[in-house]
């Protein structure tokens, strides 16, 4: 693949409806690139809440409208670390009874990457030509790292913003307590984990804490916001769109 190659984007639901500025950020990344864009209107939710709380056969409805709509596209590219773990790893589940529908799933989820895995293992690109001056800590997500073993590339990018100074927190990829489902059913154990997080963004120094996926910065940002931490809460893409200094 290469830069002429088209992106379908595929945008998280966290995104849509809350944070569209992140989305907005991945389009400015792309133009920048000269990458062509595509932007499939009639998506929907890939069924990841669903599918988390049991509910399969709701999930696989969510699967087949994302497999229909999307599996046309040469490459699909999402700043969500879970959605992404969704479709490559348990749309294929979903359909283990089903040799057609799970052949087409496993066809999508070989094309769809998350953000930074897409911008560093597939198109090489590590500088940007972003500009973000301060102190950035980094937010490992579980999905990210554990499902689809995504690491690196996120600091790699971060690394080559201008200005940027990236400081690793204890236990980065120590899980924030969203997990969706899991903090509402049980919201202790979800705040105990949060606030191990927070304790450990702000022994880092940082003034910034950034990450590849929305539900876990919206349940840091939440937590900050109540315990009055003056501390940012970015998603990569917008730090990679921040500025140009070219």
């Amino acid at each position: 693949m290469n830069l002429h190659t088209p992106v379908s984007l595929f945008i998280q639901c966290l995104v849509d409806t809350m944070y569209p500025e992140v989305g907005e950020a991945m389009v400015r990344i792309f133009d920048r690139l000269g990458v062509p864009l595509a932007y499939p209107e009639g998506q929907t939710c890939c069924g990841q809440p669903a599918f988390n709380s049991g509910y399969q056969r709701e999930a696989a409805a969510a699967a087949r409208r994302f497999i229909e709509l999307f599996e046309s596209a040469e490459t699909i590219v999402c700043p969500s670390g879970s959605c992404v773990a969704m479709v490559r790893h348990h749309y294929p589940e979903l359909f283990r009874d089903d040799p057609e529908l799970r052949a087409r799933a496993e066809a999508v989820g070989a094309k769809t990457f998350e953000l930074t895995e897409y911008l560093v293992d597939v198109l090489g690109v590590t500088d940007l030509g972003a500009v973000f001056p301060g102190i950035v800590t980094y937010h490992e997500s579980c999905h990210l790292s554990r499902t689809l073993g995504i690491r690196e590339p996120p600091r790699h990018l971060l690394r080559r913003v201008q200005e940027l100074h990236l400081v690793e927190m204890d236990n980065s990829d120590s899980c924030c307590g969203f997990g969706g489902a899991f903090s509402v059913n049980y919201p202790d154990i979800s705040l105990a984990m949060v606030d191990e997080k927070i304790n450990n963004i702000l022994k880092s120094g940082a003034g910034t804490v950034v990450g590849c996926d929305i539900g876990c910065l919206m349940q840091i940002r939440g937590r900050l916001t109540r315990r009055k931490e003056n501390i940012r809460v970015l998603h990569i893409a917008q730090i990679l769109a921040a500025g140009e200094n070219r």
